[in-house]
């Protein structure tokens, strides 16, 4: 049972299946049907929810906005039934949080875990995600919760700061002993993708940003980041948390005296009509 109109029922499954095509044969009606049901929508919030392209249907700001609006609803909506009586509805809820791999390592799932406990129909999925586009992910609707940058926040979106992180500038043991500026002038940076420029900002707060080689390398995956350092093909900033491990067996070493960049990520998420007692323990959970 759904309490979203047919024409929204036809903008998730659309959503959902990114064709027309293959939302009709989720619905189980005609592609005529669904896109006259999608025409209509469109017609009545007077304004356009696709872009049509080769790759799908990809969703407008409006369309993500509305999005955002029907995932709320549907999870209301299973817990309102669950609590009408005789209504027999076990409500299953399904969100994502989608972090950095430090932070969803050492403090998103340890603290999910006694929320998990508590909920037991909550289905919860942890995208870690080191890309700096969560907050992209989240006006999409493809997560409910994001960490991301305080130059990230929309419009509407909710914000709760988290306890700041530490990052150190590393590089292989195999450099011990050589002088910092000189790595730095010779030496590759080893960056997760181009828009990452974290390890740019520690160096300009230590005045060594106008050392730095212009290529830079790019590993989308925190552990083979480190793997690379390691063998001595360049160097970059680490969580120190994540670090320490490799620190401590010898295949990285801290330079700069181990002097840190503080990060402060933030928690986003986009509010609800009426905020579910679960919604809000993965809130106050988060620290």
């Amino acid at each position: 049972m759904s309490l979203l109109s047919p024409q929204l029922e036809a903008f998730v499954a659309i959503v959902n299946a990114k064709t027309v095509h293959a939302a009709a044969s989720i619905l189980h009606i005609t592609q005529t049907a669904v896109t006259q049901r999608l025409r209509n929508l469109e017609a009545h919030l007077k304004t356009t929810l696709f872009v049509r392209s080769r790759r799908g249907m990809i969703l407008t700001p409006e369309g993500e906005a509305l999005l955002r609006y029907c995932t709320a609803a549907m999870d209301l909506e299973g817990e309102a039934l669950s609590k009408i009586s005789g209504a027999g509805v076990q409500s299953v809820i399904s969100l994502c949080i989608s972090g950095p791999s430090s932070i969803m390592r050492s403090r998103i799932l340890p603290a999910m875990l006694p929320v998990m406990e508590r909920f037991p129909n909550l289905l919860l999925r942890f995208d870690i995600c080191d890309a700096e586009n969560r907050h992209q992910l989240l006006r999409s609707g493809k997560t409910q919760f994001a960490v991301i940058k305080e130059n990230q926040i929309a419009a509407e979106m909710k914000t709760k700061s988290l306890k700041p992180e530490s990052y150190i500038l590393v590089c292989s043991s195999r450099w011990k002993g050589r002088r910092l500026k000189d790595v730095i002038k010779t030496e590759r940076i080893v960056d997760y993708e181009p828009t990452d420029e974290m390890t740019f900002g520690y160096l300009k707060k230590y005045d060594l940003f106008d050392l730095v080689l212009p290529d830079r390398y790019f590993v989308n995956q925190t552990e083979s980041m480190a793997m690379v350092i390691s063998k001595g093909l360049g160097y970059s900033i680490l969580s120190k948390e994540f670090a320490a491990p490799y620190i401590k067996s010898g295949d990285l070493i801290a330079m700069n005296k181990s002097h840190t960049f503080e990060d402060k990520p933030l928690l986003a998420w986009y509010d609800r009509p009426e905020t579910p007692v679960y919604f809000q323990a993965i809130i106050d959970g988060v620290k």
